[in-house]
């Protein structure tokens, strides 16, 4: 099941660091069928089910009943608050698996197409071939388009995917660190190339939390966050990945010591349209809200938040229960 698009205006709930939560006029209400909001929910996953609705299968965002269905979310305000967000979806079936199917055809035939161009520039540069300096920069400067152009045009199909609620995740229980790790070592040269120093600031002797994600997703959503400040980032600055909290969520963050963002700038990180308007390109700004998408779809949140001593882009998900243990089996005599 996929979603047709947002027909009507959000329903908010303010829930304030000390006090109940509080509607934001009466919208929320509204589209969860209450009369009003009940006073002993302490989550948005819990007003939802006290309402009757339950996770769809292929998006965590999206919640279903019957033949209604909301995307809905949290956000973190300055202060300490929380906004619990909640906006009607028009569904339909069909419109959906058509659109679905066209998106994977395009994406086959792009893509296709692209694969062919670099595997013939790749060819050419294996050093079988003699090649003077002016044609091998030429063809060095195709694969490494042809390696952009890849990566954008499934950054472009995916969180197209996202938008109908078809983003495909094969989930399995897994460590966090290695996540982390493989996101370092990829976007390494990245940051040499720029004189920036990344790092993997974890506690060596600490356990890692456990998880259960798409790992290619996840760790897709870190490198996002990572080529996001290395975009901002000035020579000789530091980005550090660093994993804080436990429990029953962990957060990784993605700081920059350095020049912190501007307000403006931290307010549109995650914003798509907004953000390659003023911009004027798509790359990033898809890329960013792709790994907001990748996140979301898990149940988990996103943000960023600055100080005088730099900025970091971060992440919430939920961890994986402890592992039960059977019983041992009764010593037969």
């Amino acid at each position: 099941m996929g979603a047709g698009g947002m027909v009507e205006a959000p329903g908010l709930v303010l829930v304030p660091q000390q006090g109940p939560p509080r509607p934001v006029g009466r919208l929320l209400l509204e589209h969860l069928g209450l009369s009003e909001l009940p006073s002993d929910v302490g989550s948005l996953e819990a007003l939802l089910t006290r309402a009757g609705f339950h996770r769809h299968d292929g998006d965590a965002r999206i919640w279903e009943q019957e033949d209604r269905a909301l995307l809905a979310g949290e956000e973190s305000l300055d202060g300490g608050d929380r906004l619990w967000w909640t906006f009607p979806l028009a569904w339909s079936e069909e419109e959906t698996r058509r659109r679905v199917r066209y998106l994977g055809m395009a994406s086959h035939d792009l893509r296709g197409s692209l694969a062919n161009v670099r595997s013939y520039a790749a060819l050419l540069l294996n050093g079988r071939v003699p090649l003077e300096p002016k044609v091998r920069r030429g063809l060095e400067t195709i694969l490494r388009n042809a390696d952009r152009s890849i990566a954008f045009s499934q950054d472009f199909f995916d969180s197209s995917r996202a938008d109908l609620g078809s983003l495909a995740c094969e989930r399995e229980r897994q460590s966090l660190l290695p996540l982390l790790d493989a996101a370092v070592e990829r976007q390494r040269p990245a940051a040499s190339a720029a004189n920036v120093s990344l790092l993997l600031d974890v506690d060596p002797l600490a356990t890692p939390p456990e998880v259960v994600v798409d790992g290619a997703r996840i760790q897709h959503a870190l490198e996002a966050f990572i080529l996001y400040q290395l975009s901002r980032a000035q020579p000789g600055e530091v980005i550090r990945l660093s994993l804080h909290g436990g429990g029953a969520r962990v957060r990784v963050e993605v700081r920059r010591d350095g020049v912190p963002l501007s307000d403006e700038d931290a307010s549109v990180v995650f914003r798509r349209e907004e953000r390659a308007f003023r911009e004027k390109k798509l790359e990033d700004p898809l890329r960013v809200y792709l790994a907001r998408q990748e996140v979301e779809v898990h149940g988990g949140t996103v943000g960023v938040e600055t100080d005088p001593a730099g900025s970091a882009l971060f992440l919430t998900l939920a961890t994986a229960r402890p592992v039960e243990l059977a019983p041992p089996a009764t010593l037969q005599a």
